[in-house]
């Protein structure tokens, strides 16, 4: 099966594993943070043709809409941190609408005139707000100081709803350790409680052939390419684990790994294996090229790569959301509306061209629907000094 998809896809189907060093290639430094100006650079390519059939596919649009919105995405990814900066203390978050296809920047009542017109003027829509970012961030630390029970799935910010959001699984809302976590939640600050229909899990598997890579008898998806290596997710592997491609050879190490607290790890590659800037997509899609990692906002349309169920695309959530693992909470996550299943887990997550991070876990499959996390990129690659392999 492997085989076949390599021979089809060709060079770009080895995927993350190695050095390419294609001609025009402008590598990303780890530095490029997620406001940066650098991280996708101007005039970007325009999406491929089966990026945007899998979001003719995913979300109803025609060609053009598709071509529309992923447009309108990277003017909102441009703006954001010019908006939070122009907004202040009074800022309140942002989001991406997908109806209007505008970035959306909440301000408190106490914005003064001058800085709703400029948020206008930029192209933003304003929205008034009670609560701060600020404040609800503050709010959310406060809650991941608590000790969470199973029956909690997760939190984060909601910007639209400007509340902390706890999400609690169907059917544990009366247990009692669930009512005291909720109780005390509320008093770390304003927060409405949701339900979700399971606990996130992640989504490793058993060894299964011809899938990316192996680590013991646990089966995972390769994230990125960066110099020197890929990244992928930790819970997939502890430091100095060895790792084999899809066709059992030695590719390297785990030269570094983080979970639970955090979910993120990284290889070297070696013995023949190579790296590309690229993104498999599995016959659904065309491979997709990564030329950097502006990170996509709430609302902004999202497609996953994984070695179980290959090519899905969704939406962004939430961000910074603490998602509560039976091995432990992690936390500064990103949820999104894409579905994955055990063995997707460490593959990529990508908005256009731009890497956004690496699967974790999640609820739910792809037949009936569910919710899946990741690992936002551009922490990993700071975290270990990292530069991205960009087209």
């Amino acid at each position: 099966m492997r085989r076949t998809r390599l021979t089809h896809a060709g060079i770009a189907a080895l995927l993350m594993i190695g050095s390419w060093t294609a001609a025009g290639t402008l590598p990303a430094s780890a530095q490029d943070a997620p406001d940066s100006p650098t991280a996708r650079p101007a005039g970007s390519a325009p999406a491929s043709a089966g990026l945007l059939e899998a979001m003719q596919r995913d979300f109803g649009l025609t060609r053009t809409e598709a071509e529309d919105r992923l447009a309108a995405e990277r003017d909102a990814t441009d703006l954001a941190p010019k908006a939070r900066k122009t907004a202040g203390s009074a800022y309140g978050g942002a989001w991406f609408d997908a109806r209007s296809e505008k970035l959306t920047v909440a301000v408190t009542a106490d914005a003064d005139t001058a800085t709703v017109r400029s948020l206008r003027a930029s192209g933003a829509a304003v929205r008034t707000v009670e609560h701060t970012a600020r404040q609800l961030d503050a709010a959310k630390s406060r809650i991941d100081r608590l000790d969470a029970p199973s029956g909690v799935s997760s939190w984060a910010v909601d910007p639209t709803a400007n509340t902390v959001v706890v999400n609690v699984v169907a059917g544990e809302r009366a247990d009692n350790d669930v009512r005291s976590f909720v109780d005390k939640a509320r008093e770390a600050g304003p927060v409405t409680v949701r339900t979700v229909a399971a606990q996130a899990e992640t989504f490793a598997a058993g060894t299964v052939g011809g899938d990316p890579y192996y680590t013991g008898n646990v089966r995972c998806s390769i994230g990125f390419s960066v110099h020197g290596g890929f990244v992928t997710a930790g819970h997939c592997g502890g430091a100095g684990q060895q790792v084999r491609g899809w066709d059992g050879s030695y590719i390297g190490n785990f030269q570094g790994s983080s979970f639970p607290e955090n979910d993120y790890a990284w290889v070297n590659v070696g013995s023949g294996w190579w790296t590309v800037p690229v993104v498999l997509g599995w016959g659904t899609v065309s491979d997709q090229l990564v030329r950097g990692s502006a990170e996509a906002p709430v609302g902004a349309s999202i497609c996953r790569s994984g070695s179980t169920t290959h090519w899905h695309c969704g939406n962004v959530l939430a961000k910074n959301e603490t998602v509560n693992y039976s091995q432990g909470a992690v936390r500064q996550m990103t949820k999104t509306s894409v579905c994955a299943e055990p063995g997707d887990s460490g593959g990529s997550f990508i908005s256009g061209d731009q890497a956004q991070g690496v699967t974790s876990g999640g609820w739910g499959n792809c037949s009936g629907g569910g919710e899946t996390w990741f690992q936002p990129i551009n922490e990993i690659l700071n975290r270990y000094g990292l530069t991205l392999h960009t087209a």
